[in-house]
């Protein structure tokens, strides 16, 4: 949980600015947590914005030799059609030149296809196989357009300026067990590779379906082949009891520890994982993080008590591996609690409704089936009550259509999504995404279930029969009483203690971190994201660490234990960070080690790369 901070870092305190400072690089700064620069034990070395900064453009970085390597996310025309007269790439990689870190250049790109996107799976490494020798880079595959290919691309960076490309989106070309029509590579959201001595493989998170953990061999990195697939939600990594059911890979790392390879895997809303990748033909399960029934972070700075929301994100290990640092991402700092006359349930808002246009949703529901094409034609709104909504099931086609077949049939003032059935849905509640105009709140099937006086039966709803909701369109249910957002805090940090046996491991939890700002409700809202996002440990004291804190900044931690021999004593301690006065909004961070110092880079989503490096 949070320690006090020292008087070195309440000196440096974050600040708002005046609003409508014209040098702000983050557009408004009345949207933006604004600090004074480094604090505590942390130095500004340089930064670089790059040459085409825009808002959101910027993802992952990696620091490899004398060059950062960093993802472009996006383009503001990105999906849309090219602009100047010449192909703008929509993403890729800059290639930055840190031989002089004091002065990094701009000395390049590495574009992808258009409409392609380079996001969490930014990686360089060298491969000294018996098939090639040489640097590559790594990157996975997301798309903003119809034309963009996933899967994940190499390329060959001996020569940093000259790079050339071993291979292409290439991928998982199956989605549950059906080849995929056009023969496209499914779409990765991260990737990492590994030398294990004469073979190389990489693991990438497929989007596409649940068995996500994919691992290739790239021995030879212009003939990937894949070697595995697996979905550890077998494993019981899932927490449904939890309301935890959002349960799939969404990033990795691997490490050679003693004479075996092991990965940490972040599951969304299943925790961390343990993988033993020695055969990665043949991975093998030691263990697994659980969440907690409170969430401790929120309850010990707020004295809140309400379930944790998972989001299980990235995660390292520390450099002598006694350790796992791990950060929940959540941009959500509210949940929605909607009550009817059967209680209160958890909700959440979609990605168009604000906090207000929920919180004013009350009034008679009634059942209109799934709302989509093909599907018997949504009804009008009945005449009763002061407002109606309407109640629709999840599945077959996009909330988008199903929003818009609401709003044609006339005179729904709102619309109560509620889960389908399938393992990855049932109790689980989440931000639906659509753009449609018409106020939007989504529930569990359970809390669905009881607002029509039906009994729910969770292994019905998660075994392989999927069914409809047995209600008839038109039904009407129990009347939304009130929709009250719950203060729930932004994403935070995870100590772990590891222990790794012969054929089993454990990921036990000794204590976790926040900066105030994000748990205080005053910062909820007008300061951008106060999520954490990103981990790098440092490579030369096992007891650090620094975390990209999107809005919050850079942050220095240290593991300071009151009995260095019992972990269980051991806390996360701050001892200084970077927000830059004009704000920032960092995504990457990664360490690296120059003359026995410390550096620390990170990516700025809408500016470039700033360097720092630790003080002695």
């Amino acid at each position: 949980m949070r320690r006090p901070m020292t008087a070195l870092l309440m000196s440096a305190i974050l600040l708002l600015t005046a609003p409508g400072d014209a040098q702000a690089q983050h557009g408004e700064l009345a949207d933006h947590l604004l600090g004074q620069g480094a604090f505590g034990n942390m130095e500004l070395v340089s930064k670089l914005r790059v040459h085409d900064a825009a808002n959101d453009v910027i993802a992952d970085l990696t620091v490899f030799k004398d060059y950062i390597y960093m993802s472009k996310w996006g383009a503001p025309d990105c999906a849309g059609p090219e602009t100047g007269g010449q192909r703008s790439p929509d993403g890729g990689a800059y290639v930055i030149d840190i031989s002089d870190v004091a002065h990094p250049r701009e000395v390049g790109f590495i574009a992808t296809s258009q409409d392609t996107l380079v996001g969490e799976g930014m990686q360089a490494l060298t491969l000294t196989t018996r098939a090639f020798s040489g640097d590559v880079l790594v990157m996975n595959h997301e798309g903003c357009g119809k034309n963009f290919k996933a899967g994940f691309s190499l390329w060959n960076i001996t020569n940093p300026l000259k790079p050339t490309k071993l291979t292409e989106h290439f991928g998982d070309f199956t989605t549950d067990g059906l080849r995929n029509t056009p023969h496209d590579a499914n779409q990765y959201h991260s990737a990492f590779a590994w030398d294990a001595g004469d073979r190389a493989y990489l693991v990438a998170t497929d989007d596409d379906e649940t068995v996500d953990v994919d691992i290739f061999e790239i021995t030879d990195p212009k003939k990937p082949r894949l070697v595995s697939e697996t979905n550890l939600n077998q494993y019981g990594v899932a927490q449904p009891a939890l309301g935890l059911d959002e349960s799939f890979l969404h990033d990795m790392v691997v490490k050679q520890i003693g004479s075996r390879f092991i990965m940490l895997l972040s599951y969304w809303d299943g925790g961390y994982v343990l993988l033993d990748v020695t055969n990665p033909a043949a991975p093998v399960f030691l263990g697994d993080s659980d969440y907690p029934a409170v969430d401790p972070e929120l309850r010990a700075q707020t004295g809140i008590v309400l379930t944790p929301e998972g989001n299980g994100h990235e995660a390292e290990f520390t450099l002598d591996n006694k350790f796992a640092i791990t950060t929940d991402e959540d941009f959500g700092p509210f949940r929605l609690q909607l009550t009817t006359v059967d209680g209160t349930v958890r909700a959440a808002a979609g990605s168009q409704t604000t906090l207000e246009q929920a919180q004013a949703i009350s009034g008679t529901t009634v059942f209109v089936g799934r709302g989509c094409p093909g599907d018997p034609a949504v009804p009008p709104a009945p005449s009763v009550g002061a407002s109606q909504i309407a109640v629709v099931e999840r599945g077959l086609c996009l909330f988008e259509e199903k929003a818009q077949n609401v709003i044609a049939a006339g005179g729904w003032e709102a619309m109560l999504l509620i889960n389908r059935e399938g393992a990855d849905a049932c109790t689980s509640v989440f931000s639906p995404s659509l753009s449609a105009p018409i106020p939007t709140v989504f529930i569990g099937r359970p809390a669905g279930f009881a607002m029509f006086g039906l009994a729910y039966d969770d292994a019905a709803c998660r075994d392989a029969n999927a069914q409809r909701a047995p209600i008839a369109i038109g039904t009407f249910g129990d009347p939304v009483l009130t929709v009250a957002a719950q203060f729930d805090g932004w994403g935070y940090v995870h100590l772990f203690a590891v222990d790794l046996g012969p054929t089993s491991g454990t990921l036990t939890e000794v204590d976790t971190f926040a900066i105030p700002e994000a748990m205080n409700p005053a910062y909820a809202s007008g300061f951008g994201p106060l999520s954490v996002h990103e981990v790098a440990t440092d490579k030369t004291d096992a007891s650090r660490a620094y975390l990209s804190y999107y809005a919050g900044g850079i942050r220095a931690l240290q593991i300071s234990c009151e009995r260095p021999h019992d972990r269980r004593t051991c806390r996360l301690v701050e001892t200084g960070g970077y927000l830059d006065p004009k704000g920032n909004e960092f995504w990457g961070i990664e360490t690296f080690v120059r003359g026995g110092v410390t550096y620390v880079a990170g990516s700025d989503m809408d500016f470039g790369v700033f360097i720092l490096k630790r003080k002695p």
